[in-house]
């Protein structure tokens, strides 16, 4: 679902960016609690994990392709829809900035669509649906995959709202067909979120918020993002994604090559020129290690500013 340079209007991308930035800004602040709870690991490893998913498509019908966008896996691993937002939005960045993934001046729409819309209705859904099962721990993977599944599709309704909005495609065209493929798209969004929740809930219960304890260790966590990033990353699917799919067939495909933005981005299409696979294995452990970078040193400044607000 990452909507390249081309695809959205000017003033759609600036809308959207505006938004994203004012969101990002309060987040940031009402982060500060939540990482000094969530210790910092915690958010590196959920941002370094979700960047090395989302190189994984797999094959959903039609000659069609998605892959986990992460926002609800982020919120509920997190414990909050804040730093949930920031984990994407840090994912979308690299991605668009280093991979060519998204494009520049859709960054806004991008994470408009899935680290605040796919975020917060996955959040939010998860948190009533486990009211609704009684609450029990044991039911969360199942309320999260649910949740998950639903927020992709919200989120392609934006996404295709925006299309509408720019003059791309008519919303009677673009609305069912992205609705369609991004339904098929989110039973395996669900199916992967209930599926870690389910491992984390049963291995590592450490790595969730209703366990206070110490982080158990870094083996088992980092070497599942380096086999999903340097290993997985190999066996994806190399059909359209959702969004590319829809832009072929409603035929506005061609709109991204309408424009250029001069940023250059080392990695692009997650390799690294003239190496072939290994050439994707080491973009992806690259991509992963930034992403945990990143996130790790962010968690570990909103942690400081939580202390010296406490002292």
């Amino acid at each position: 679902m990452h909507i390249p340079d081309g695809f959205v209007s000017p003033s759609v991308a600036a809308i959207a960016g505006v938004t994203s930035v004012a969101a990002l800004g309060i987040a940031l602040g009402r982060s500060e609690e939540a990482f000094g709870i969530r210790r910092a690991p915690v958010l590196g490893l959920t941002t370094a994990f979700i960047f090395a998913a989302q190189m994984v498509n797999f094959p959903v019908a039609g000659g069609t392709s998605g892959h986990l966008l992460g926002g609800t896996l982020a919120a509920i691993i997190l414990g909050s829809p804040w730093a949930g937002m920031l984990c994407i939005a840090t994912v979308l960045i690299i991605q668009a900035v280093l991979f060519a993934d998204g494009g520049i001046t859709a960054l806004g729409a991008n994470i408009l669509n899935m680290g605040l819309v796919g975020v917060w209705v996955g959040w939010i859904l998860t948190q009533t649906l486990q009211r609704l099962f009684g609450g029990s721990k044991g039911r969360l993977p199942l309320a999260s995959g649910i949740a998950a599944g639903i927020s992709v599709v919200v989120a392609a309704i934006f996404a295709a709202i925006e299309l509408a909005l720019s003059g791309t495609s008519p919303l009677n065209i673009v609305l069912p067909a992205m609705v369609g493929i991004h339904i098929l798209i989110g039973v395996g969004e669900g199916l992967i979120t209930g599926g870690v929740l389910t491992y984390l809930a049963n291995a590592r219960p450490d790595l969730l918020p209703e366990e206070q304890g110490e982080f158990k260790g870094w083996l088992v966590p980092v070497v599942s993002v380096l086999l999903v990033s340097g290993v997985c990353s190999l066996f994806a699917s190399s059909f359209p994604d959702g969004l590319d799919w829809v832009a072929q067939q409603t035929g506005f495909e061609q709109l991204a090559e309408n424009v250029r933005v001069s940023i250059p981005t080392p990695f692009a299409d997650y390799q690294v020129t003239g190496l072939g696979k290994i050439g994707t294995s080491i973009a992806g452990l690259l991509g992963s290690l930034i992403c945990f970078g990143i996130a790790f040193g962010l968690a570990n400044i909103m942690r400081r500013k939580r202390e010296v607000h406490n002292s």
